[in-house]
C-alpha cells in the first residue's frame, strides 16, 4: 500500500535508492522518505533532498507533496513520528479492509523445510484467513494445514495486514502469486490445474544448445549460439524470481538467456540431467548440489555455478555472453563434517559435535554450513578441538568439536564444509 523509501543522511541517493522509485512509481504505490542515520556527524539530509529532487520527487518542505521523515534507526530517533505518517497516508488513501468476507492476501516468500513441507509467507490483505480454508495462488492450490506469525505463535485465524506462515501448498508458490481463499478444495484445485496447462503450452518450445560458460564467446562469435538456456536454483522463491527477471534481462547482439528451469532447493540430479539434455548451464544460488548431482555434472561436464551474491552471479552471465570473463576463483573443497550433535557451553554459544566424512577440515579456512542442500551460513571457524585440545586441523574418519564464528543455529544433520579459492584465468 505504501513505500517507506530508506535513505541513507550520509550517502545520499544511490543507484538502488532510484532504482526502488521506479519500481514504487511504475506500482502507482505513494512514497514515504525515511532519512536515516542523522545522528551521524557527517549527514547531510537537505543533499538527499535535492537528490531527491533531481529525480522528481520533491519533499513537503521544498514545496512538494512527498513526505520526508528524519529517523536514526541506530538511536531510536524519529520512529514514531515516521509511524505516525504511515497512519496519516493510509487514512488519506482510505486503506480498509473487511474482516468477514473470503480472505485474499499475497505470498511474499515462499521455500521447503525437511519436516515441514513447503512454507510460505503470506500477508493477508483483505477477509480473514482460518485454518482448513481452501485456496488457490498462481498455479498452486491447497488447504491451511497451520499458521504462525513471525514469533512461531501458532494461529487459528489471521485478519488484515497480519503477515502469516502458512503450510499446505500442494508445490511452491511464486513470490508475488495472490492468495484466494476459495469455498471448497476442488474448485482450488480446478484453477490451479487450468493455470498450469495453460502455462505448459506456452512453455513448449524447443531448448536450443548447451555451452559451457567458458566457451560460450567463441560459439557466439562463431554464429553457432543464438541462447543460453539456464537451469536456476535458489534458496527461497523470492530469490528464484529476482535471478529469473535478471536472467532474462541479460542480452547482446547475438545471443539472449533464457531460463528453461527455476525452483526452490538444492541442485539434484534431475537438475542436472534437464540440463545434460537441453544443453544448458546450471546455475545455483545459495545451494550447493546434492552428492549424486555433483558426480553427475562431473562426469557429463555439465557447467554448475554457485554464488551467493545476486551481483555476482549476474555479472559473471554478462561477461560470459560479452566475451569479458576475466581471471576468476575456483573454489575447492577441502572437506566436509557432518554434525552429529549440538552441546551448549556457556560464555562460548553452540559447539558442533561432528565427524570428518571426507578430507580435512582446517581451523583457518573459510566454512559454509549447509541444510538440505541449502546453504545457510557462511563464515569462520571460531574453534575446532580433539577431544579437549585445540587443533590445527582433523581429517577424514575422526571427530572433533567445531565452533563456528558468531553463528549458534547449528543442527544435527547439517553439513560443514572447509572450501578453499584458488585464481584460474577464464579460457573462452
Amino acid at each position: 500500500d505504501i513505500v517507506i523509501l530508506v535513505v541513507a543522511a550520509d550517502d545520499g541517493v544511490m543507484p538502488q535508492t532510484i532504482e526502488a522509485i521506479d519500481h514504487a512509481r511504475a506500482a502507482g504505490v505513494p512514497i514515504i522518505v525515511a532519512i536515516n542515520k542523522i545522528d551521524k556527524a557527517n549527514a547531510n539530509p537537505d543533499r538527499v533532498k535535492k537528490e531527491l529532487a533531481d529525480h522528481q520527487l520533491l519533499v513537503e518542505d521544498w514545496g512538494g507533496d512527498t513526505v520526508a521523515v528524519p529517523i536514526s534507526a541506530l538511536k531510536k530517533q524519529g520512529i514514531q513520528e515516521l509511524l505516525e505518517m504511515v497512519l496519516l497516508q493510509a487514512d488519506i488513501l482510505d486503506l480498509k479492509a473487511s474482516p468477514d468476507i473470503p480472505a485474499q492476501g499475497v505470498v511474499l516468500e515462499a521455500r521447503k523445510e525437511i519436516g515441514r513441507g513447503i512454507i510460505g509467507t503470506v500477508l493477508v490483505q483483505n477477509g480473514t484467513l482460518e485454518i482448513g480454508d481452501s485456496f488457490v495462488t498462481g498455479k498452486v492450490w491447497g488447504r491451511i494445514r497451520a499458521m504462525s506469525d513471525d514469533t512461531g505463535h501458532r494461529l487459528k485465524k489471521a485478519g488484515p495486514s497480519t503477515p502469516v506462515e502458512v503450510t499446505g501448498f500442494n508445490d511452491v508458490p511464486m513470490a508475488g502469486d495472490v492468495l484466494q481463499v476459495l469455498e471448497d478444495e476442488s474448485k482450488a484445485r480446478g484453477i490451479a490445474e487450468f493455470r498450469r496447462n495453460e502455462q505448459r503450452q506456452r512453455s513448449l518450445s524447443p531448448a536450443q544448445g548447451r555451452l559451457s560458460l567458458d566457451q560460450l564467446f567463441t560459439k557466439i562469435s562463431a554464429g553457432e549460439v543464438k541462447e543460453l538456456p539456464v537451469v536456476l536454483k535458489a534458496d527461497v522463491q523470492g530469490s528464484v524470481e529476482v535471478l529469473r527477471d535478471a536472467i532474462e534481462k541479460l542480452a547482446t547482439e547475438q545471443v539472449k538467456a533464457r531460463v528453461i528451469l527455476a525452483g526452490v532447493g538444492g541442485i539434484s540430479t534431475n537438475d542436472v540431467q534437464l540440463a545434460l539434455a537441453s544443453d544448458a548451464i546450471v546455475v545455483g544460488f545459495n545451494v550447493r548440489p546434492e552428492r549424486n548431482a555433483a558426480e553427475l555434472a562431473e562426469k557429463e561436464e555439465v557447467d554448475i555455478r554457485l554464488h551467493t551474491v545476486i551481483y555476482e552471479l549476474i555479472d559473471e552471465l554478462r561477461k560470459g555472453m560479452a566475451g569479458l570473463l576475466e581471471p576468476t576463483f575456483r573454489e575447492v573443497q577441502k572437506g566436509r563434517a557432518e554434525v552429529r550433535e549440538t552441546f551448549k557451553v556457556p560464555k562460548s554459544g553452540t559447539i558442533a559435535g561432528c565427524h570428518v566424512l571426507e578430507g580435512v577440515i582446517q581451523r583457518n579456512s573459510p566454512v559454509r554450513l549447509v541444510r538440505d542442500s541449502v546453504v545457510v551460513h557462511e563464515g569462520k571457524i571460531a574453534s575446532l578441538r580433539r577431544f579437549k585440545d585445540d587443533a590445527a586441523e582433523v581429517r577424514s574418519g575422526f571427530d572433533c568439536g567445531i565452533r563456528l564464528e558468531r553463528y549458534q543455529d547449528v543442527k544435527p544433520g547439517d553439513i560443514i564444509e572447509a572450501y578453499a579459492r584458488e585464481e584460474v584465468a577464464a579460457t573462452l
